[in-house]
């Protein structure tokens, strides 16, 4: 049965189109992974069908009584509620049936016989509802998804707006994940998640047994959930069946298919024009000329899709440091309250180090506490000579400026032809390079910055999270640019297959938090 059927669409901002003539359709139990290059459009997809966004054309159609679920990391939680406030939310349908099904029972002392049996067959139809979807096991419902996410250990009462970029994501999803929808629409769930809670995510999604949407460019956590692949390029949305793995070995030999069938038939256009053009001025031969001339013009013309620029991170370097990079004495990171017990660390020159562990445990805060941006609650950083530091933060505002003004505001020795060179090598298109920095998607916002970070000279490199939204394409050359890189690393990372072949030791900052995790 079809769940969602998506006819002959087409939309696009500007002159940059993104879909044309797309159509789609979901069947119940589907698990999709919805995949593609940034910028390709997968967000403004799930923005369509979830009715955000108004495409030029095309038509898209729920069947009905559908319930939708989708982890939009843009969704406002509001001050004074805690987290225990918005996972019952998800209740919030039941909560409504009960109010409903009470309000029945107060109807029922003043009605006729035959209404009081009306009465009695909808109360009997709220209670099978709450019955069938646990609403009287509520709490312990909420308690089981808080712990497998590790909301528990933050602390179910605590107050959304104190929360940290990873805590929201999975408060977010938790709460989704409670609604039980008929079908889920997940956009990068794992960016803001730490290993352990990726893995409890990968479990869940193996076994849920409603549809399900997904977009993602961890491969092995794809890999791991999906049955179906929908591939986007070049405007259009194709359909493989099986996992990433299966899509990457089928889409290689359509496409070595194609262009073997585009060579054979350049050749053959060859061939038919040489042939007119030699014989249509001779009256023996003009009609066998104007009987090829037809055969040219009927014929459906293979077009190659033009290939997508591949990103070229190669990093700049700076002359080098002093032996110290840093080493903190009893330093305790926090704001109001510590985030850590008193820390003496030591960096070195030519060590690259990663920062790994649970979400809200202060990774960041302390990146920010020896980049000197974020005051200590107590103790001393100390930093060596000569240091050119490049920062990647793991979350940045959005800016009204394009591309090119982004990057000339920072380089504004470079001409616009140099400018535009620097973005196109990070794999952005003209018409991304032209765009304002707010409608790109989160992959191409991110190649903005790497652009930035690359042209200026470092010699340290500290990066927060750097894969977040990046494509495949991106991610590998980021990383063979950063095992290049000469300089000493500091880097934050959910993903072990990503740094594990480019630090030379691995942080565990579990050890010295004080936060329960």
């Amino acid at each position: 049965m079809s769940i969602l059927t998506v006819k002959n669409l087409s939309h696009g901002f500007g002159d940059r189109a993104i879909f044309h003539d797309v159509s789609f359709r979901l069947l119940k139990g589907e698990h999709i992974g919805l995949i593609g290059a940034n910028g390709e459009g997968k967000s403004t997809f799930m923005n369509i069908i979830t009715g955000k966004l108004m495409p030029d054309e095309g038509k898209v159609e729920w069947s009905k009584k559908v319930r939708v679920g989708y982890l939009d990391q843009h969704t406002v939680l509001s001050r004074g509620m805690t987290m225990r406030d918005v996972l019952k939310s998800a209740f919030q349908y039941m909560y409504d049936l009960e109010a409903e099904m009470t309000a029945i029972y107060d109807k029922m002392g003043d009605v006729t016989p035959e209404a009081l049996e009306k009465l009695l067959e909808e109360v009997g139809i709220i209670q099978d509802t709450l019955t069938n979807n646990d609403f009287y096991v509520i709490d312990a419902k909420v308690e089981e998804i808080a712990r497998g996410l590790g909301l528990d250990d933050v602390g179910l009462d605590k107050d959304v707006e104190d929360l940290s970029g990873g805590q929201r994501t999975k408060v977010l999803l938790a709460k989704l994940l409670l609604e039980k929808p008929d079908i889920l629409l997940l956009d990068e769930p794992t960016n803001y998640l730490d290993e352990q809670h990726i893995e409890w995510l990968k479990r869940y999604l193996q076994e849920y047994e409603n549809a399900f949407i997904l977009i993602s460019h961890d491969i092995s956590f794809l890999n791991s959930v999906i049955n179906l692949i929908y591939h986007m390029e070049n405007q259009e949305l194709n359909r493989y069946v099986g996992d990433y793995d299966h899509f990457l070995e089928v889409h290689e030999m359509r496409k070595q298919q194609l262009e073997a069938a585009f060579k054979r038939q350049q050749q053959e256009i060859s061939q038919l024009k040489d042939f007119v053009a030699r014989n249509k001025a001779r009256v023996s031969t003009r009609n066998m000329a104007m009987s090829r001339q037809k055969k040219l013009d009927k014929m459906d013309v293979i077009e190659l899709a033009k290939d997508k620029p591949k990103p070229s991170f190669n990093f700049k370097e700076a002359r080098t440091t002093s032996k110290l990079i840093f080493e903190t004495q009893d330093l305790v990171i926090g704001y109001e309250e510590p985030l850590s017990k008193p820390l003496n660390l030591k960096m070195e020159r030519g060590q690259k180090v990663a920062l790994v562990g649970a979400n809200g445990i202060g990774k960041t805060t302390l990146l920010k506490s020896i980049l000197a941006l974020n005051p200590p609650v107590s103790g001393l950083v100390e930093r060596g000579d000569y240091q050119e530091i490049g920062y990647f933060e793991q979350e940045a505002k959005d800016s009204s400026n394009t591309c090119i003004e982004e990057v000339w505001q920072e380089f504004p020795s470079l001409t616009q032809a140099e400018v535009r060179a620097a973005l196109a090598k990070c794999g952005l298109t003209t018409k991304h390079i032209e765009s304002k920095i707010i409608v790109l998607s989160g992959g191409e916002k991110a190649k903005v910055r790497l652009c930035k970070l690359i042209n200026r000279e470092t010699n340290i490199l500290v990066l927060d999270e750097p894969t977040n939204h990046l494509d495949v394409d991106a991610k590998e050359e980021l990383k063979r640019a950063l095992k290049a890189y000469k300089g000493s690393i500091l880097l934050i990372s959910h993903e072990p297959e990503f740094y594990q072949d480019i630090v030379t030791e691995t942080w565990n900052c579990e050890s010295w938090t004080t936060k329960l995790v």
